[in-house]
């Protein structure tokens, strides 16, 4: 695996020394009290993977597009413990938002997954394109030795045919079965109950394009972390969310605030016109991604014939 940024300007090269020594040290902190085997807790590899690894990103956050590339991170840990956000990286996660928005020692946003060793040599062992990618492309920002990761066995193209169509028969239908339930509370007025079912069919929606195309999908309910990694798959999915104004990035925020606040919060308020304007982007969302899904299967169907 590679270990040089040099294809990478020298701020941003900075950046990146910054962001693992923060991962270490809240890493650190999460775990100084442990006892027994989780003592020996440690981290073994962070790889930079995505657009920042591959070259192509892009840095224009004050144009009119407005967008900017994430550094992608795969943090991988020797006991699967330690990949439990809430225990150990939740910390980590809020310093690092902090750090771009208040203190501004960092410019651009950080998403980062944790998995043991052993989850992703199996994932690279059963042909998940995600973890293909990675250790093809990734660079190595620290690593606690050189061991390699192992070799992919990338999957026939029946089996990933297969596969790919079982996702979308599995999460596509119960995103929409969801969202017609958000759009019947909506109309009987149950606001925060719209609000919370709209935020689980964007959830199921990502899932759903992210399994299809990658065979992967982080384990978070997130929607930002989601739709950043959905965006980079398809230009189709990119302008679906207006972040132009702060009205349009505030509506989206309390979507992504509805998984734990619409429930427990007495103090979440969203209006009648607030989800009214979400579900005309959901319906949207739900129409690119089925028609990127399609075109993926469409295109593991060829593959199959080919290979005939």
């Amino acid at each position: 695996m590679r270990t040089d940024l040099d294809h990478l300007p020298a701020a941003k090269q900075r950046e990146l020394e910054r962001v693992v020594e923060i991962l270490f040290e809240e890493f650190g902190d999460a775990n100084g009290l442990a006892t027994g085997k989780r003592k020996a807790g440690r981290i073994l590899k962070i790889i930079l993977f995505g657009s920042y690894a591959r070259g192509g990103w892009v840095d224009e956050p004050h144009t009119a597009k407005g967008y900017q590339s994430d550094y992608d991170l795969l943090i991988i840990v020797n006991q699967a413990e330690l990949t439990d956000r809430a225990t150990y990286w939740h910390r980590a996660e809020e310093r690092l938002i902090r750090e771009m928005t208040i203190t501004r020692t960092i410019r651009t946003p950080v998403n980062f997954i944790v998995h043991t060793l052993q989850e992703v040599n199996d994932a690279l062992a059963h042909g998940r394109f995600f973890f293909i990618d990675i250790a093809r492309d990734g660079v190595a920002l620290y690593q606690a030795d050189d061991k390699p990761l192992h070799s992919p066995r990338p999957k026939t193209p029946q089996q990933a045919l297969e596969l790919a169509q079982e996702y979308f028969d599995e999460w596509f239908p119960a995103a929409m079965r969801k969202f017609e339930l958000a759009n019947d509370a909506l109309r009987k007025e149950f606001l925060k109950e719209s609000a919370f079912l709209q935020h689980q069919v964007v959830e199921s929606l990502y899932h759903c394009l992210l399994l299809v195309c990658t065979f992967y999908t982080p384990h978070v309910h997130n929607i930002a972390f989601l739709r950043s990694q959905a965006d980079k798959l398809d230009p189709r999915l990119v302008h679906i969310w207006p972040r132009a104004t702060r009205a349009d990035r505030a509506r989206f925020e309390k979507l992504k605030e509805a998984y734990v606040k619409a429930r427990y919060s007495k103090h979440y308020r969203i209006s009648a016109d607030e989800l009214t304007w979400l579900a005309a982007r959901i319906e949207e969302l739900g129409q690119a991604v089925q028609a990127v899904c399609s075109d993926r299967l469409r295109a593991l169907t060829r593959a199959v014939e080919q290979s005939a």
